[in-house]
């Protein structure tokens, strides 16, 4: 190798170091999450004919243990729709037929009729107060379920399901469709919102893709959502898809309560089965 070759073979050389130096953008650094207050934390879903039942919790730091803390210090007051005051006692257990857990528990089944309003109010010792109202709404029935099989060989044939109702007329009404397989205590095979804004007071059809089996017994559930309900179900599903996302936009939970965070909500639903043969 001749001078000239050597002097371009060392430049070729520092270049390229340097251009490895440059790309080197990897920088550690700590950031310190702010120290926010533990905040109370409800989930309340009413049911007409059924005992009402509550979860209470706290809020933890992002990077805390998933593990969910149960204040002991708390009581629970639910306000009937006639004005009466029920203490919900702390009775933790599981539902059979959801498979949720619960904390407070009260002592006789609720009578929620259309219109009516309950509210409730949670406090502890150290002087937090969570505060909720909630109107049953209208329960809206599903007039018929459909399905239809593809065009596929018997050993792949698989139907959609199509449900169908009528909307009330009046914007503002939303809804929660979900099937579940066999049992609603499993986890549903489909499960979306929807809102009237552009069938207001027409007929409805709600349509799955090509999924369920020959044989499958389906349970069909239409949820008929107030707003606050519902804005709150989009909030979570939009923190859940945003977290661990580093391009997605953070959003924040649209709680249904007043002084903490969650849901207190009286759900209204029609359920149908069908067997597809």
């Amino acid at each position: 190798m001749n001078r000239l070759s050597a002097l371009r073979t060392t430049a070729g050389l520092l270049a390229l170091a340097g251009l490895t130096a440059s790309c080197d953008l990897q920088k550690d650094i700590d950031v310190e999450l702010p120290a926010i207050p533990a905040q109370l934390v409800a989930e309340c879903y009413l049911e007409d004919g059924q005992i009402p039942r509550l979860t209470v919790t706290e809020t933890v730091p992002y990077l805390a243990s998933p593990e969910p803390v149960l204040p002991a210090d708390v009581t629970v007051r639910l306000t009937l729709a006639n004005g009466q005051v029920e203490v919900m006692r702390f009775f933790p257990g599981v539902d059979p037929v959801t498979g949720k857990g619960y904390t407070h528990m009260g002592r006789r089944p609720l009578v929620a009729r259309p219109g009516d309003v309950f509210s409730l109010e949670v406090v502890d010792t150290k002087g937090r107060r969570l505060t909720g109202t909630a109107t049953v709404p209208t329960r809206v029935p599903i007039d018929s379920l459909e399905y239809k099989f593809n065009d596929l060989p018997p050993a792949r044939r698989e139907a959609y399901v199509l449900t169908n109702f009528r909307d009330p007329a009046g914007l503002g009404d939303y809804y929660r469709l979900q099937i579940h397989r066999d049992s609603i205590s499993r986890e549903p095979e489909i499960d979306y919102d929807v809102e009237d804004r552009l069938n207001d007071g027409k007929t409805y059809t709600l349509g799955t893709s090509y999924r369920f089996d020959p044989g499958d017994t389906l349970l069909v559930t239409l949820y008929h959502l107030d707003r606050p309900y519902f804005l709150f179900r989009q909030s979570v599903n939009d923190a859940r898809n945003a977290n661990g996302n580093p391009f997605a936009q953070p959003s924040a939970i649209k709680s249904t309560v007043q002084g903490g965070v969650g849901v207190f909500t009286v759900l209204s639903y029609d359920r149908k089965q069908i067997i597809i043969p």
